[in-house]
């Protein structure tokens, strides 16, 4: 399928720009890289007439042959490149998407079921070759290989739960608390949640031991925003049930 290309990629590029999604807890990566990136190549999807699904698996095929590389290839620097660059671009794409959908008019529910499920595979799967490739290249004691379990264990939970609190707040037709500033501060003191800079720290790949020590520390401060997030996010589905009158 594909659409009418009225405008040129410069008109497409310009609309696009006031028709974001908001930058409201968004981290610094995603913020001020991805979705400018993702503006671009959804310019030029739109016109080349593709569809939001085809840049959905568009993106699919980049980040999960990125996923391949890390699991199957034996780690050397020109190899971290090579995943890293499939990884950015796929996630460029995944922001263009939506974009795209936006300039056509607004999106699909098939489209953002494929979208979600799509990345809810991505978020388990590059942990899990994480963990063969340092199964059979790392040097590391047993215990470290617990570290991409349970990193794939937070990326799961988080991205699950990001995606209920919006359900849950449609459901209830409530927007997001008031009173929470989303400055660029906050965005660079969240970026070691953003899977973009997850995405960039495989340019380390080809070092094991600095891309463990680096891939460590993005696990615990991923661990560590959830652990407050998960009691944040279950006071704020509180205030869904008494805002309605219902049990807390």
């Amino acid at each position: 399928m594909t659409v009418a290309t009225e405008l040129s990629f410069v008109e497409a590029l310009g609309r696009l720009r006031y028709a974001q999604k908001s930058t409201k807890g968004a981290p610094a990566y995603s913020r001020f890289v991805n979705r400018k990136a993702g503006r671009v190549l959804a310019a030029a999807a739109y016109r080349i007439g593709a569809t939001p699904n085809q840049v959905t698996a568009v993106s699919a095929l980049f980040t999960y042959a990125g996923i391949a590389v890390i699991a199957l290839v034996p780690p050397a620097p020109p190899v971290g490149i090579l995943v890293t660059a499939l990884l950015v671009v796929g996630y460029a794409l995944d922001a263009a998407d939506g974009q795209l959908a936006r300039l056509r008019g607004g999106g699909s529910a098939a489209g953002e079921w494929l979208d979600h499920v799509v990345d809810a595979a991505k978020i388990s799967a590059l942990h899990l070759a994480v963990l063969i490739a340092a199964y059979r290249h790392f040097d590391v004691s047993p215990e470290w290989l617990l570290v991409p379990i349970g990193f794939a264990v937070v990326a799961a939970v988080m991205f699950f739960a990001m995606i209920l609190n919006d359900l849950l707040r449609r459901a209830h037709n409530a927007t997001r608390p008031n009173g929470v500033k989303h400055s660029a501060v906050r965005s660079i003191l969240v970026v070691p949640t953003d899977y973009g800079l997850l995405c960039v720290a495989f340019l380390t790949f080809g070092f094991p031991t600095v891309f463990g020590a680096v891939y460590a520390l993005l696990f615990a401060a991923n661990a560590a925003f959830l652990a407050l997030a998960l009691v944040k996010w279950f006071r704020e589905a509180g205030t869904l049930d008494a805002a309605q009158g219902g049990p807390r």
